[in-house]
């Protein structure tokens, strides 16, 4: 039986990726991947629409031809220093005394009644528990009897504008935009177990712009934030250390990079290639390690002290999950259990079926999850709501690209 076809578009600081997967009722298959350098965002956030736009393209077709489909709608994800989670409650009164579905949606509505500023916008609202009369811990309390329903929420707000960006990048690409989510979320779906979110698990989306951090314990999200410092500040200390220019930092960060110097031999050497035409230099790997290690220990500091502010830094008992393209460096799910004092350990894209070996990396770990959230809202009949900020402008580009194809 065929499925319906999700697309989740990751719209990162160092690459924009786009994952096909079909939504079947057993499985999510992946059917196709596009992935390109991203050159028009900063730190998770849009600062060149025409560039992003391009990016977004280029990835878009190369997954349409490797899945063989067209591409129409996507789930974007969204990150950035700008992104604010918050807990909220609410309470009602039950008139039937006896829960029904209106009074769940009036619970939660009256939990996200919040004073919001009006350059901000909610991304989600996400329930973490119902309480009715004062029994808790309750995931779904339709049909249970009480006088009084209660809820715990958490709600993640954005800027408004950063998230229009998103949007309109995608619209001027030609794409339908069915929801925002927030990319820790996303991964998180691709990369935890059922146990790690009941234990209680940190997850650390390190991105190449953002590193973004979601506690989850007894099944539900608790906490959500987003650090505006990410595997990009590596390659640049790379760059000014060892005087080398940015591209060629990246190439030594992915071929010789480790975020523990004590993992690397001390006999190790590379090539440094010099700065406008000046000869390369060969220096000791040892010296590589010095200069990232104090940076992800820094970055991992931050995120840690962040998770101790919030008060969910004694739930973690499963641990921590590292993933994302910086997650890849050797020596990172080591340097996360010395700065965390927990298990860590690396979060590969799962649950999916397919092209499994061509998405089997952290990099890839949120355009999975966007999929597969997509696939979980489909099987829970959820409507999606189409976001958008230019209508004509999107079927004009639609009909280019339909005359490009006959022509």
């Amino acid at each position: 039986m065929a499925g319906h076809i999700v697309v989740g578009l990751d719209i990162g600081t160092t690459k924009i990726c786009a994952v096909v997967g079909e939504a079947r009722p057993d499985a999510v298959e992946i059917i196709g991947m596009g992935t390109h350098p991203s050159e028009g965002l900063r730190k998770g956030v849009v600062i060149n629409i025409e560039k992003t736009v391009n990016s977004i393209k280029e990835a878009i077709e190369e997954a349409e031809t490797m899945a063989g489909c067209e591409i129409g709608s996507v789930y974007a994800g969204i990150a950035g220093g700008h992104i604010k989670g918050f807990n909220s409650h609410g309470v009602i009164a039950l008139k039937e005394k006896e829960v029904t579905k209106k009074d769940i949606e009036r619970v939660i509505e009256a939990a996200s009644a919040v004073a919001i500023p009006m350059d901000r916008e909610v991304i989600h609202v996400l329930t973490q528990e119902f309480i009715v009369d004062d029994q808790d811990g309750i995931t779904d309390p339709l049909g249970m009897s009480g006088v009084r329903l209660e809820a715990k929420i958490h709600i993640v707000t954005g800027a408004v504008t950063s998230a229009q960006n998103i949007i309109k990048c995608a619209n001027r690409a030609g794409l339908d935009v069915c929801d925002i989510v927030l990319q820790s979320l996303a991964s998180s779906e691709a990369v935890l177990t059922e146990e790690e979110r009941n234990l209680g698990v940190a997850l650390l989306d390190f991105g190449g712009g953002t590193t973004d951090l979601a506690v989850f314990s007894r099944g539900t999200i608790k906490h959500t934030s987003v650090l505006a410092l990410g595997g990009d500040n590596l390659t640049y200390d790379i760059s000014i250390g060892l005087r080398t220019p940015i591209l060629e930092a990246e190439k030594i960060k992915m071929k010789y990079g480790c975020a523990l110097s004590s993992m690397i031999d001390k006999d190790e050497n590379l090539e440094v290639p010099g700065v406008g035409g000046r000869k390369p230099r060969v220096l000791s790997r040892q010296i590589l390690g010095e200069i990232i290690e104090p940076r992800v220990e820094e970055i991992f500091s931050l995120v840690h002290n962040e998770l101790v502010r919030s008060g969910y830094d004694e739930m973690i008992n499963s641990g921590v999950v590292v993933t994302g393209g910086s997650a890849e460096l050797p020596g990172i799910p080591e340097m996360a259990e010395q700065i965390f004092n927990a298990p860590s350990r690396r979060g590969y894209p799962q649950w999916i079926s397919g092209l499994v070996e061509v998405v089997n990396k952290p990099m890839y770990a949120t355009a999975v999850g966007l999929v597969l959230y997509g696939a979980k809202r489909i099987k829970e009949g959820k409507k999606f709501r189409i976001r958008d900020t230019n209508i004509f402008g999107r079927v004009m580009e639609r009909m280019k690209r339909w005359f490009k194809d006959v022509i």
